[in-house]
């Protein structure tokens, strides 16, 4: 059985990855903060939950029963949802909202509360795809069984079009996530022995996100059904709003940062091994946008900094803007290419170039 993760070679860029580790450590110094959540990070937390859970509750008190209005609440709860999602969740599951290794458990614990099991989140997010980055059979976001999201996947048919049809899947993505991914991955990742490193068991893991889910569609669905007096399949259409809306926005949000026209992507050999150091392979891998786009930063998480969350994912996002100017400037330092665009619309365009590339390409 081949590793579950690929090997880098330590002995490369060695003066760079020292040279960006003590600089990034000695701004923290300098500034006498810590790398954690700050007040900027409270408060965020606070509007993110609050833009779930209180349309939720007004949704559940029976206030509304307007269908458009009721659409309204759904589609402010899928905002919600990714809020929690890239704000709140992303960074405790990384163990970088707090040194407090409680407060990052029940936070990333969130991530349950709004559908998925924060175990197979992950192992997916955490250990595979940020240790193998870009990296083919490796990378678990490279996992598609629709769609070719790198050159050394196998071309079908059905890729030709699929710079067109990719938004639908996108939008479908908190769904699959929802009632069959979850599943799907606990028994793959079972097989390929990552569950005993997250402290679980095959079982243990079935049952809890058995529970987990029929608890969620209970609250989330069912309740709302029995509450309100519209028909049933309205319910049905805004919560199937709510996960498209979040679906589509975090798709978009981490395609945008790897599946580009000018990020590399790799295979290991037959050792599982690649011939760089990882840092690197992060910078090729990887890209930013709108830098520019504070108030768009703030709402999603810092995710438009990706670079500097996958060289430093233990540091609270709420410092990615500030280190990234010495993550780009130690590259420059040692002549290494920093990926970034404009725009996220700049980001989007590079990423549909990349897909229709890959649809038409043998």
């Amino acid at each position: 059985m081949r590793k579950a993760v690929v090997r880098f070679d330590r002995s490369i860029e060695v003066d760079f990855v020292s040279e960006l580790k003590e600089r990034v450590n000695q701004y923290f110094l300098d500034k006498k903060i810590s790398k954690f959540a700050d007040t900027n990070m409270q408060l965020k937390t606070a509007f993110m939950l609050g833009l779930y859970f209180i349309p939720f509750i007004v949704l559940v008190s029976g206030m509304i029963q307007s269908f458009w209005m009721m659409l309204l609440l759904w589609s402010v709860m899928g905002l919600g949802m990714c809020g929690i999602g890239l704000s709140i969740m992303h960074d405790a599951n990384h163990g970088a909202y707090s040194k407090k290794k409680s407060v990052n458990s029940w936070l990333g614990y969130l991530l349950n509360v709004i559908g998925s099991y924060h175990i197979t989140w992950k192992i997916q997010h955490n250990v595979l795809h940020h240790s193998s980055t870009n990296v083919h059979e490796y990378d678990e976001d490279l996992n598609n069984q629709i769609l070719r999201f790198s050159p050394n996947q196998p071309r079908r048919n059905i890729n030709k079009y699929q710079a067109y049809y990719a938004p639908f899947l996108y939008g479908l993505l908190s769904l699959y996530k929802t009632f069959s991914k979850d599943f799907e991955q606990i028994s793959r990742f079972n097989k390929n022995n990552l569950l005993s490193g997250q402290g679980v068991t095959l079982n243990g893991a079935v049952l809890q996100i058995t529970l987990n889910k029929i608890i969620y569609l209970g609250a989330t669905l069912a309740l709302p059904m029995l509450i309100l007096s519209m028909p049933w399949w309205q319910v049905l259409i805004g919560f199937l709003t709510m996960h498209f809306i979040c679906g589509i926005i975090l798709a978009l949000i981490f395609q945008s940062a790897h599946v580009l026209d000018n990020t590399l992507f790799y295979q290991a050999d037959e050792n599982g091994s690649i011939d760089n150091c990882w840092a690197i392979h992060q910078m090729n891998t990887t890209a930013n946008f709108a830098k520019k786009g504070r108030l768009f930063s703030w709402l999603i998480g810092g995710l438009n900094y990706q670079i500097e969350h996958h060289l430093f994912p233990n540091i609270c996002h709420v410092h990615y803007e500030s280190i990234s100017d010495i993550v780009r400037g130690t590259a420059k330092d040692f002549d290494i290419h920093y990926n970034e665009f404009p725009t996220f619309f700049d980001a989007i365009k590079s990423h549909f170039r990349m897909l229709h590339l890959l649809g038409k390409a043998t």
